[in-house]
């Protein structure tokens, strides 16, 4: 009896008891793994509904209303006084942006609007603010590459694309030159 089980533990098997014992090795594992992933990969996508606090969003309104006069400093300030009391909201920075874009400080702009699509990702208006300010200040090809990533969430149809592509196609805008590169040609006089 020993010497026949001995025999049969090395010998043949019978079809398809490989396939059963590794299936039964690693169908726990992978079903772990798998439901590792699919948690945390949705808790990207999870979103809490923002809530704004009413103080911040009377000086956002207050600061459109100054940036619609033209009061670009005065609007400014009305956002970033929304943005200490809000710190989170994600329009403050779009407004900021915007404020900075009529400033003519494009840099400034692009910063903001870089902070608000660190708070989200797929935001189309502050892909297409970042972009214009791209464009404003002379980095075309980048703006054409925001404007292709748009083009891929919304399609050319919706307005964040027209509103980039109108600005890729207006061009940079004219350069502020500071008083040192602008340098007089020295004039000799005579006596």
């Amino acid at each position: 009896m020993i010497i026949n089980t001995a025999m049969t533990a090395g010998g043949s098997r019978e079809p398809g008891s490989r396939l059963k014992e590794f299936l039964m090795r690693y169908t726990p594992v992978a079903l772990a793994l798998s439901l590792l992933a699919a948690v945390t990969g949705s808790m990207g996508s999870a979103r809490v509904s923002e809530t704004i606090d009413p103080r911040a969003q009377a000086l956002l309104a207050d600061g459109r209303a100054q940036l619609a006069r033209g009061e670009s400093d005065a609007a400014t300030d009305s956002f970033e006084a929304a943005l200490a009391v809000d710190p989170g909201y994600v329009e403050t920075y779009l407004a900021l942006g915007d404020a900075a874009r009529k400033a003519g400080l494009q840099g400034k702009a692009i910063h903001y609007y870089r902070d608000a699509l660190n708070r989200d990702p797929n935001n189309l208006a502050a892909m297409a603010g970042e972009g214009g300010a791209m464009a404003e200040k002379g980095a075309l090809e980048k703006a054409r590459g925001t404007l292709s990533r748009l083009e891929g969430l919304c399609g050319k149809a919706c307005p964040e694309s027209q509103q980039l592509a109108a600005a890729i196609a207006r061009g940079p805008g004219p350069r502020v030159v500071s008083a040192e590169a602008v340098k007089p040609k020295p004039v000799v006089e005579a006596n």
